[in-house]
């Protein structure tokens, strides 16, 4: 693992909310907003931002938390700004902060964590439960 960030440091990553993205299950339209599901996807991407140039090619991250407040919605057409800014480096976890915006508006607040680990180490993590 490459320790090149620091508390503080910074990622942006900007999506357009689709028709896709809203709130549905099993087929049934909930709110034609961007759904929890969506955001915490885009979430997670964001954070892995840092993770992809931090991690060596035997290495994979994987993820340890993950809290969404809403605040607001995103309809569709609508572009959500998430800014992801790492609160700490514990060791091979990586905790960050994060904001989503449209234009102006605050959508969601949160914090993600993902854990850097050799590819082997999470195969056999994961072996455990078969």
């Amino acid at each position: 693992m490459k320790n090149i960030f620091q508390p503080g440091d910074i990622k942006m990553y900007s999506k357009e909310v689709l028709p896709d993205d809203v709130a549905s299950f099993h087929g049934e339209v909930v709110h034609y907003v961007c759904s929890t599901f969506t955001l915490a996807r885009e979430i997670e991407y964001a954070s892995r931002l840092f993770v992809l140039e931090m991690k060596d090619d035997d290495e994979e991250g994987i993820g340890t938390q993950l809290e969404i407040k809403h605040l607001s919605p995103a309809f569709v057409g609508q572009q959500i700004d998430i800014s992801v800014t790492i609160k700490s480096i514990q060791k091979n976890e990586l905790i960050c902060d994060y904001e989503v915006k449209v234009g102006d508006r605050l959508i969601t607040t949160g914090i993600t964590g993902q854990k850097i680990l050799k590819k082997d180490r999470i195969k056999e993590i994961f072996s455990t439960f078969e």
